[in-house]
């Protein structure tokens, strides 16, 4: 095990070093930081000339990215282009804010949906088969800004109708990093909710499909032929090796919620991860958006490690060599 992990971390190195340096050659190729500053006439072109050497903008792409890759280790993810302040922990700190809601939002969808896709499966065909695989069509085809602008729209309403305070629709308290009271639940309640139901259709939907195929197995069969409890049949023979796909899926849709929330904390104005890339973005400060990247693909690849990882507990059959 500890060799396959070892081997699937080396393999993983060369992958983030060619995405990123991808990244950073297109980030790069799309405009000049500090053509604000040549366009002011308060700063001189000796200003311009020194701010484009400090941060190795008067060099080839090559050659910026390295200094980038040291700066990485040095510095941790370097300094803002644009602020000149370190960028590490304003990372810190968004990720927080954005782990926050998207753990709550992943745990609740996969026992939600795991729950339903099982139900849904043993009670095939049934209302509440049909029911439950309309409400996850739905909720698959929705995009997340339109899902999100209608629950804004929606507890608004009740808001102005009733008086009565649900959930925040914009923006994110300041009750200390990491502080939880029932004002940072209301704050990221829409944000959760978005993204439980966008991910509730996949993990039910899955798992219903899986079910159903391993249901029909010969080894559920004969387990049921020898008289076995279906409970037992259901929870040690089926429900096991349901899970494999899910697994995959779980590991393949954090990167998804991750790429969600930029979209999630854009509609709620949340001081999140995802709102600090796209403010960093349109500012073109190359730097801040490495870091996006980088600790995003990180968190990917690690997510997809755990999901190979777990492949051999669930099916004893797979061997790592």
């Amino acid at each position: 095990m500890l060799t396959y992990i070892a081997r699937r971390f080396l393999y993983s190195v060369p992958v983030l070093i060619v995405s990123t340096f991808l990244s950073f050659t297109f980030v790069s190729l799309a405009g000049d930081p500090t053509a604000n500053i040549r366009s002011n006439p308060q700063f001189s072109v000796v200003t311009y000339k020194h701010i484009q050497h400090e941060y190795h903008l008067d060099r080839s792409i090559p050659v910026r990215y390295w200094f980038w890759v040291e700066d990485i280790f040095q510095h941790k993810l370097g300094s803002s282009l644009k602020t000149s302040q370190p960028i590490w922990p304003d990372i810190k700190r968004t990720m927080g804010h954005t782990a926050q809601f998207i753990i709550i939002a992943e745990l609740l969808a996969l026992v939600l949906g795991i729950a339903v896709g099982i139900f849904s499966a043993i009670r095939q065909y049934s209302a509440f088969d049909y029911f439950f695989t309309s409400a996850s069509f739905l909720g698959y085809a929705m995009p997340t800004f339109w899902l999100a602008l209608l629950l804004q729209i929606l507890f608004v309403d009740i808001y102005l109708h009733w008086n009565v305070r649900i959930f925040y629709t914009s923006g994110l308290n300041n009750i200390g990093e990491g502080t939880w009271s029932i004002d940072r639940l209301q704050h990221i309640g829409l944000p959760v909710l978005t993204l439980t139901i966008i991910s509730f259709a996949l993990y039910s939907r899955y798992m219903r499909a899986s079910m159903l195929d391993v249901i029909n197995t010969d080894y559920v069969r004969t387990a049921r032929a020898k008289g076995l409890p279906e409970r037992k049949v259901i929870l040690r023979h089926v429900f096991r090796n349901a899970l494999i796909p899910i697994v995959t899926i779980a590991a393949l849709n954090f990167g998804g919620l991750l790429g969600g929330a930029i979209v999630t904390e854009t509609v709620f104005s949340l001081d999140g991860i995802g709102y600090y890339f796209i403010q960093k973005l349109g500012q073109l400060d190359v730097y801040a958006v490495m870091a996006y990247l980088l600790v995003t693909s990180t968190i990917i690849i690690m997510f997809n490690l755990i999901a190979d990882i777990l492949y051999g507990f669930l099916d004893p059959r797979i061997r790592y060599d």
